[in-house]
């Protein structure tokens, strides 16, 4: 396992008290009067105390095995991820209309947790290549083959919460070195989506024109074949745009599109589809500064919020502890982001430092979207809240995700150029 003074304890507390925290949600939130004790099995409090226990076993057993194994085996682990999100299609479970599961008679297994890390090891291994240079374009084709691989077998199932999160992967590119376009170009992209939804395409079309006529006058640099990229730039924007529609009535499904439809504005549902949302943000507001106090919440308690102890579980925080423990929360995951991106920069490897950022990335990427989720600002998509929501699959795909980085830390001492 390594010297105990060499693993990062930093990262390991604040993963205990968010584990920790999350459990005290979950009780709170699945408490029922048929409820007998912490650890009574037959209720989601109880199956998640065996799950965090588990956790603490599948921790030691990551800690014990060498670190350069994680290294030496990524492209295996990876491949082997692969087959299983293929093999859904075949053997997989179908559960909330997602074929994403593996049934073992009572017990279920969702690959897609696991596949995080094993993308994660895969692009660690590629770019810290000696070989890779990430500048090249055949190189970071080979980058999006890794990272978009998986998410393409995953929307099918469909699952486009957990396709989503594999944006993730660009936190470390970008710190490698590849080109900012990227960024400007999916960020641009999300915003022409959006704005086709809310003002239409004629809209979006004429503001397109008006800001590249905008930039083509204040660059100094006004030479012709800076006129023909204009151009042809703002003609993709454009047809992209009138597109945006054809691909949102025929590739998304009805309950997607319903989903953007309430949070752009353009319909109220709070008893339909918008019911899980609206409930959740009435159950935040309620707790107000200080919250109700734990197992007080009486939309936890009247069983208001569906999916409260998985996906809502945020909204139980809101109610419960109020304002002042929801900031807390957010401080303490914000916490976890800067310590792990903090260990990331120290390390003497390279695969060590992308596969950190990575963590940092898929982290960040599930809080927010969450976090999110439950106040309204984005649709609802279906991710966990990182070590908080319930389910054993999304818990040891975390715990496997970080402490895969706890264990490459303790080792950089002992890294070789």
């Amino acid at each position: 396992m390594g010297k105990s003074s060499e693993i990062d304890w930093i990262t390991i507390l604040l993963f205990l008290i968010l584990v920790g925290f999350g459990w005290m949600n979950i009780y709170s939130a699945s408490l029922n009067d048929a409820s007998n004790g912490f650890f009574d099995m037959s209720q989601t409090y109880g199956r998640q105390a065996l799950f965090i226990g588990l956790s603490v076993l599948l921790v030691i057993f990551i800690l014990s095995i060498e670190a350069k194994f994680y290294e030496r085996f990524a492209s295996v682990i990876y491949i082997t991820s692969l087959l299983s999100l293929l093999g859904l299609f075949v053997f997989g479970k179908t559960i909330s209309g997602a074929t994403s599961w593996y049934s073992f008679g009572s017990f279920s297994l969702q690959p897609s947790e696991f596949a995080k890390a094993a993308t994660a090891l895969a692009l660690a291994k590629y770019l810290s290549d000696i070989q890779t240079d990430i500048k090249l374009i055949k190189h970071q084709v080979g980058a999006f083959l890794i990272i978009f691989l998986p998410a393409l077998i995953i929307i099918p199932q469909p699952d486009p919460g957990s396709a989503l999160v594999y944006l993730a992967f660009f936190f470390p590119l970008y710190r490698e070195g590849i080109s900012g376009v990227y960024l400007l170009i999916g960020s641009s992209l999300i915003s022409i989506f959006i704005l086709t939804l809310l003002i239409g395409s004629i809209w979006v079309s004429l503001a397109i024109i008006g800001l590249g006529i905008l930039i083509f006058f204040f660059r100094r640099n006004k030479k012709k074949k800076y006129i023909s990229y204009y151009f042809l730039i703002a003609s993709i924007a454009m047809l992209f745009s009138f597109s945006v529609n054809y691909i949102f009535e025929n590739v998304f499904e009805q309950r997607h599109r319903d989903r953007f439809n309430i949070v752009l504005g353009k319909e109220v549902d709070s008893k339909g589809i918008g019911y899980n949302t609206n409930q959740s943000e009435i159950a935040i507001g309620s707790g107000g500064w200080t919250g109700k106090g734990w197992t007080q919440g009486t939309q936890t308690k009247g069983n208001f919020v569906p999916e409260q102890h998985t996906d809502y579980i945020f909204s139980t925080v809101g109610e419960e502890w109020g304002f002042l423990g929801s900031s807390i929360l957010v401080v303490l995951f914000m916490c976890l982001f800067i310590r792990i991106l903090f260990v990331a920069e120290r390390q003497k490897s390279q695969f060590s430092r992308i596969y950190g950022y990575s963590v940092a990335g898929i982290l960040f990427i599930h809080f927010l979207v969450n976090i999110g989720m439950v106040l309204g600002i984005f649709p609802t998509v279906g991710i966990p809240l990182p070590f908080f929501s319930y389910g054993g699959s999304g818990l040891w795909g975390f715990t496997i995700l970080l402490f895969i980085f706890v264990k490459l830390d303790s080792n950089r001492k002992n890294y070789q150029f």
